[in-house]
């Protein structure tokens, strides 16, 4: 009764095409919209704004460009962190030393990072599956190379480059709540986008070769001309989202905040969150952006109240229990839930479909 499509009726063609056909689909979105533009920046404490909701945001962004690129054009990648180094880089070199604007340099950022990933989705003609992987890693570590040994880029081995006060048209971005609004923006922007990205040709053709792609070259859907296109516009989300995390998150560019872990955290935001969904994107990041704090909130509850862990397990052990979580958890998801968190809302959707007659 809540949620039903029986009652809404379409009478022209652009009712039809809707991006949220629904009408609770349409109050949910401009729920959220509302909390997280008027709600947020102005009740959010410090600490939540610079530790949960900004850092969230740009991982969204992040795992949103490589959902497109597994979840719904099947293409698998592990080098999506050396991605957002490219583009963490290309916005410091932008921004820094030739004074581009911020949103410029975003977007020549992910332009860059469009470019190199292009180039390293070319194998995807010849080769998918288990050796996509295998070469998608290999562009992590050749990056992370580049990156760390030439200068120009970089300054030098494992330096850190700051990057300057940020500012777009004498107004300067420099308190918490400004830069989540920053952040906030070009995440809408690029979600909406991307949505809509996925009902188009496009779209279609990229689901099409994760489905079966001998079937879909049949029809006539080019392979190398869609393949590489989907990493061109995985990896510009990536570069935006390297960006981001320079701009507005840690404030500095250093090779060591894209290492190999992070591919893996992203893959498995995409994982649990639920491959082939937007929402699921999001849902990802979010529970892995509260999985450290829920942790650590957890062991010291334990500590204080039954028993205290650091006599029973070592610091070292105590240190690496959120890796062993997030590695039990993707298991926990590909064996139980394989469509991840954003399953259990369409469950919870046909749920209400049927509510309070569920026959």
């Amino acid at each position: 009764m809540f949620y039903r499509e029986t009652g809404v009726f379409k009478t022209t063609y652009a009712t039809d095409m809707e991006l949220f056909p629904l009408p609770l689909d349409k109050i949910g979105f401009a729920v959220c919209i509302l909390f997280a533009f008027l709600i947020v920046p102005f009740f959010a404490s410090h600490y939540l704004l610079v530790s949960i909701f900004i850092p969230f945001l740009v991982f969204s962004l992040a795992a949103l460009g490589l959902n497109i690129l597994t979840g719904y054009a099947g293409q698998l990648s592990l080098g999506h962190a050396g991605f957002m180094a490219v583009g963490a880089y290309a916005t410091v070199v932008m921004y820094n030393r030739y004074d581009v604007p911020l949103p410029l340099a975003l977007l020549g950022a992910g332009a860059i990072t469009a470019v190199v990933g292009s180039t390293f989705g070319l194998p995807s003609l010849r080769i998918k599956g288990f050796y996509l992987a295998v070469s998608t890693l290999a562009a992590q570590l050749i990056i992370e190379w580049v990156i760390t040994h030439v200068k120009w880029i970089s300054g030098g081995v494992y330096s850190t480059v700051d990057i300057r006060a940020l500012e777009f048209m004498g107004w300067k971005i420099d308190t918490a709540p400004e830069k989540y609004y920053v952040a906030l923006v070009i995440v809408v922007v690029m979600a909406l986008f991307a949505k809509n990205l996925m009902r188009s040709r496009i779209g279609r053709a990229w689901m099409s070769i994760r489905d079966m792609d001998v079937a879909s070259e049949i029809i006539g859907i080019s392979q190398f001309k869609y393949k590489v296109l989907a990493f061109a516009v995985s990896s510009f989300y990536a570069g935006v989202a390297g960006g981001l995390v320079v701009a507005v998150y840690y404030g500095s560019a250093n090779i060591e905040e894209f290492h190999l872990m992070l591919s893996f955290e992203i893959l498995g935001m995409v994982i649990i969150g639920g491959m082939g969904s937007i929402l699921g994107s999001f849902l990802g990041a979010a529970f892995m952006t509260l999985l450290p704090i829920f942790i650590d909130l957890s062991i010291s509850s334990i500590s204080h109240n039954i028993v205290d862990l650091s006599k029973v397990f070592t610091p070292d052990l105590m240190a690496n229990a959120k890796n062993m979580i997030f590695g039990a958890l993707i298991i926990f998801f590909l064996a139980v839930e394989p469509l991840g968190l954003a399953r259990l809302w369409n469950t919870i959707k046909d749920y209400l479909r049927l509510w309070p007659f569920p026959y």
